[in-house]
């Protein structure tokens, strides 16, 4: 199981979160078997997903990212919770792009990059945070930033990364979400900024084996970082036959009573584990009244 660690500087102008989420992204592959280009943007979806859900208060909160923009992979969904669990979706797992000019599979081109990126909150109370922003370029973790800089004004620094092996399994996944408090100085920020821009990516520095400690110790360099907490994270969908069966009847008598006229039984898949349920279709059907 991954572990999202979590660190402050010794002043308490910045704290950090780094996650080394392979094992999570190797799950989602297994469940969704994308393309190399829609594992890696799903892939920065749920790592970002539980870097973001680290601030819950309760264990009950849950996060939900949604990306929709005008590229062929369609709607990307995460949902992560304050137990530590993130399951995810896209609408069209296969995507085949050329590679950009750095050699990088291009997450921009199978995301798009005129579309929106939705924050949804639900932290128990009577309707759920919503904050929406326009994408900056649909690399995931542009757009992370910029919703922290436009919907909750929080100066942050986000970094994610997937690597596909040739055989479409995850070879490294992880990702780092940096945010400025209100007592970091000026030249706090310089300090960051210089140690960010010497930093290999995050991919590049777990594949040759580093750790997130590591990480932790190059982005705060300087700064006599204090762990906070330390917590085990997982794909884990919560899906059940009860759960399916009520999706199903909120269809209405209508629509159940047309599936029922062309098919005994209906199979139908969860769309986070593509676990399917089968269903005999005339077990929903109400009689009619008189």
């Amino acid at each position: 199981m991954s572990k999202l660690i979590r660190a402050i500087s010794e002043n308490g102008g910045a704290v950090l979160s780094v996650l080394d989420s392979t094992e999570i992204v190797a799950q989602m592959e297994v469940y969704h078997h994308p393309s190399a280009v829609v594992s890696a943007a799903l892939g920065r979806l749920l790592t970002g997903a539980v870097l973001m859900a680290a601030t819950l208060k309760s264990e009950e909160d849950s996060l939900t990212l949604r990306v929709k923009a005008d590229g062929p992979a369609g709607l990307l969904l995460a949902v992560a919770d304050g137990k530590g669990n993130v399951k995810g979706y896209v609408e069209n797992p296969i995507v085949e792009l050329p590679l950009r000019e750095d050699g990088k599979l291009d997450v921009g081109g199978a995301v798009g990059h005129n579309g929106t990126l939705t924050v949804i909150k639900d932290i128990g109370l009577k309707e759920p945070y919503i904050g929406q922003i326009p994408l900056v370029s649909g690399e995931i973790a542009e757009d992370l930033t910029s919703y922290y800089a436009t919907s909750e004004q929080t100066p942050s620094v986000c970094a994610l990364g997937v690597l596909v092996n040739p055989d479409l399994t995850i070879k490294k996944a992880g990702g780092y979400l940096l945010q400025l408090l209100p007592g970091a100085t000026d030249q706090e920020i310089d300090q960051l900024e210089q140690n960010i821009g010497k930093m290999k990516s995050v991919t590049a520095i777990l594949d040759a084996g580093g750790t997130p400690q590591q990480i932790i110790d190059q982005v705060l360099e300087g700064f006599n970082p204090n762990l906070l907490d330390e917590t085990p994270v997982q794909y884990y969908c919560d899906c059940s036959r009860e759960r399916v069966e009520r999706a199903y009847i909120s269809l209405g008598q209508e629509e159940l009573r047309k599936i029922a006229a062309e098919q005994e039984t209906v199979e139908l898949k969860c769309q986070f584990c593509n676990r399917a349920y089968t269903f005999n279709t005339a077990d929903h059907i109400h009689p009619d009244k008189d």
